[in-house]
């Protein structure tokens, strides 16, 4: 017969081993591809809309706290008089780049068909840009300026930071650490530390400055290449793109701290280019073989720094 403080603490052990088997499980789901879609040919062959696991958060839990957080930017520009206006010649110029890629979202994401894009400049010497969860877009002048970027470059940039919406890096990220936070609200209760398992990574406060893994970086880098190409830009920029990054390496922008430039992220890319280099071919309906040879606006140009973070991809890169 079970003694009454046995009783009692037998239900707190079953949820522990419930918590645990689920977090377990859960895991194991994120790392299993999702039932492969139809896709017409050629292209970059990555599961579009990300991981599984990431259906443990509700995307409009995520998409809404995207939402205020952008807002909140916004006026934070306007009270510096730093946000652009709609006849500001760079503004439009993204605006009309965008115009172009939005249309090669729905083929990676269902729901982007239904997103409120958004594509504001911001002045300031950041070198710096993203895609907020719901396609809420930023650009700052300091990576057009600095990097001086061309259409095709502006491209890749965008294309990247678009594909990181697409494929939910953000709501994945966070539905981990529901699962982690899960596992330890547990175990705190069982052995009486209250709710620290509260103080866990949690759903994140600030997405503006959220970090995404190696393996998020490059499927990121790989389907921005794959939208941009499809709207008639030459994907070969993604390459020089990330040459004039590496160039900036050591200047410590914010850009470059999330997005770490590196032989290895531009192997990846040059690695794919046989993918690509078709989807822009037809975009701009010239054969493959007379596509004339790619020619960056910025002279010197090479190999970038050794990449760090390469050796566990599932992590957060860190300069």
């Amino acid at each position: 017969m079970l003694r009454p403080q046995q009783c009692a603490q037998r239900p707190i052990r079953v949820r522990l081993v419930r918590a645990l088997a689920l977090a377990a499980a859960l895991l194991a789901w994120s790392g299993m591809p999702a039932q492969a879609q139809e896709t017409e040919p050629g292209g970059i062959n990555i599961q579009r809309g990300g991981s599984a696991v990431r259906n443990i958060v509700p995307a409009e839990a995520i998409e809404q706290q995207a939402a205020q957080e952008y807002e909140q930017l916004k006026q934070e520009a306007i009270a510096k008089r730093a946000l652009a206006g709609d006849d500001n010649p760079q503004l439009r110029r993204l605006r009309a780049i965008g115009k172009r890629l939005l249309p090669q979202t729905v083929r990676w994401n269902e729901r982007a068909r239904n997103w409120p894009w958004e594509i504001n400049l911001i002045g300031s010497k950041q070198v710096n840009a993203f895609c907020m969860p719901g396609g809420k877009i930023a650009i700052y002048t300091g990576l057009l300026d600095q990097l001086k970027l061309t259409d095709d470059e502006v491209a890749m940039v965008m294309g990247h930071e678009i594909a990181h919406a697409l494929q939910e890096h953000a709501r994945e990220r966070a539905a981990k650490s529901e699962i982690t936070n899960l596992g330890a609200n547990v175990i705190s209760q069982l052995f009486g530390f209250g709710n620290l398992g509260n103080m866990a990574l949690g759903t994140g406060a600030h997405l503006l400055t959220l970090r995404f893994s190696r393996a998020d970086e490059t499927e990121a880098d790989l389907i921005g290449m794959d939208i941009a190409a499809r709207a008639g830009f030459d994907p070969r920029a993604a390459v020089s793109l990330w040459q004039k990054m590496g160039k900036m390496s050591q200047s410590g922008t914010e850009f470059l701290s999330t997005h770490p430039s590196g032989r290895s992220r531009i192997a990846d890319l040059e690695k794919h280019m046989p993918e690509v280099l078709p989807l822009y071919a037809r975009a701009i309906n010239t054969p493959v073989d007379r596509l004339p040879p790619y020619r960056a606006n910025m002279a010197g140009l090479g190999d970038a720094p050794v990449d760090a973070g390469d050796d566990d991809r599932s992590k957060p890169l860190k300069r």
